[in-house]
């Protein structure tokens, strides 16, 4: 098929309506018999994909199709019955299939170690594996549909495509590398950019192990002021270009700009979305490219209760800390941490969730105890009294002013990056 492109001229963004039509329209001219879908789990609920999942759902099964839904964990908990029916709404719960990065996967073949050396400056040398759901490869699906958003990304620059396969129903020789090649290599450098060497990784095993495979990408751009999603763009497409279309109108809508460095930034978390760090520590990844040196970053999160999206990243959190790259990298090379080698995206993670000293990270939370958010390196603070002073529901998007004190106020750090613009520019 041709690729289908919509992008909406009005800021309240795309109609379902408007959706619907060119999802639809994908879908002309084919004969499918038994079709897979791998839309984001609930983490990516901004990204409107879950419509998109039920469109498509709906507009297959009428045609006499079996549709499966396999949602792209990575390495994330299962969705939930709740999450499931406020996401994709009347698809079928007992349709979901769950991803197990560690034991559900199928081989396709290796990135060379030369390949990986050349994109990367020489900071990683190892090749590695590409994995990927054996259902992927189930040759009785004639068509898998991977919708989701594309927005700026930590690990990789912006999200999404062949990150979807890789990461999101891969195996955790890719998961965990491919994480550490971004945590080398460095985020400043690499978010809300597109060919970055993670992207690349991604790029390569789409050309070298699934261009056969029927896959068809359904890419939103999207933003939710106030917690309603507008999509102001719908990328379709078989190949690479709608990748690379979405990736210049998300650079326009999710990357903002402060004038200068932040000296107090205050991050909402909603209960809903963010249970865990791993999950929460978005709040970091976003913002330290805007946050001043001796800076304090307050993240409110009234639903935190946990580190890990699994118990054994959960214990490894526990044990390490997010205490900065160095010492990171310092644990990571000892040989009596293999538990930690073995876990190389949770090695990136804590390197990914600590300012290296530069600025002060406070989580005032309510379901984990303050000694625990202290003992894995952050600042703690009590939820009720923080949210009393810097309250969610009254602090507008931008500055604020608390007391006499500026504050930069984000209710939602997964759907932007945010660039001090002075730093940017020197």
């Amino acid at each position: 098929m041709n690729d289908i492109t919509l992008i909406s001229p009005r800021e309240e963004g795309l109609t379902n309506e408007e959706l619907k039509a060119a999802l639809l329209q994908s879908l002309e001219g084919r004969t499918v018999r038994r079709a897979l879908i791998l839309p984001p789990d609930f983490t990516r609920f901004h990204s409107g994909a879950g419509y998109l999942t039920n469109v498509y759902y709906h507009a297959l099964t009428e045609r006499g199709a079996e549709v499966d839904v396999l949602p792209a964990l990575g390495t994330h908990v299962p969705v939930t019955r709740a999450q499931w029916d406020t996401m994709f709404g009347d698809v079928p719960y007992e349709k979901m299939l769950v991803h197990n990065w560690r034991t559900d996967v199928v081989k396709l073949g290796e990135i060379p170690g030369d390949y990986v050396a050349s994109i990367t400056d020489g900071l990683w040398t190892e090749p590695i594996e590409a994995e990927v759901n054996r259902r992927v490869m189930d040759e009785s699906y004639d068509l898998i549909i991977s919708p989701g958003q594309v927005v700026p990304h930590e690990v990789i620059g912006m999200s999404n495509h062949a990150k979807n396969l890789f990461v999101g129903v891969g195996g955790s020789d890719m998961i965990n590398k491919s994480h550490m090649v971004g945590a080398v290599y460095g985020m400043e450098r690499m978010m809300g950019r597109d060919h970055t060497p993670v992207r690349k990784l991604f790029d390569y095993g789409m050309e070298h192990f699934l261009k056969d495979r029927p896959i068809l990408f359904a890419l939103t751009v999207t933003t939710a002021p106030g917690g309603k999603i507008r999509t102001h763009g719908l990328f379709l497409g078989e190949g690479r270009e709608c990748l690379t279309n979405a990736v210049k109108l998300a650079q326009q809508k999710n990357i903002d700009f402060v004038p200068t460095g932040l000296k107090k930034c205050v991050v909402y978390l909603d209960p809903e979305e963010f249970q865990s760090t791993w999950l929460g520590n978005k709040a970091v990844y976003r913002t330290r490219m805007a946050m001043a040196d001796g800076g304090e970053l307050l993240i409110l999160a009234p639903g935190v209760e946990r580190f890990g999206e699994d118990p054994a990243v959960d214990a490894l959190i526990r044990k390490y800390g997010y205490r900065g790259r160095l010492n990171t990298l310092e644990q990571f090379k000892k040989p009596e941490n293999e538990d930690l080698r073995a876990n190389m995206g949770a090695a990136a993670h804590l390197i990914h969730g600590s300012s290296d000293g530069r600025f002060t990270i406070t989580y005032a939370v309510k379901n984990i105890t303050r000694r625990e958010i202290e003992d894995v390196g952050f600042v703690s603070a009590d939820y009720d009294k923080a949210a009393a002073k810097y309250d969610p529901a009254k602090l507008r998007y931008g500055y604020n002013t608390v007391d006499g004190e500026e504050v930069y106020f984000i209710p939602n750090p997964a759907l932007g990056l945010w660039i001090n613009r002075e730093a940017f520019e020197e």
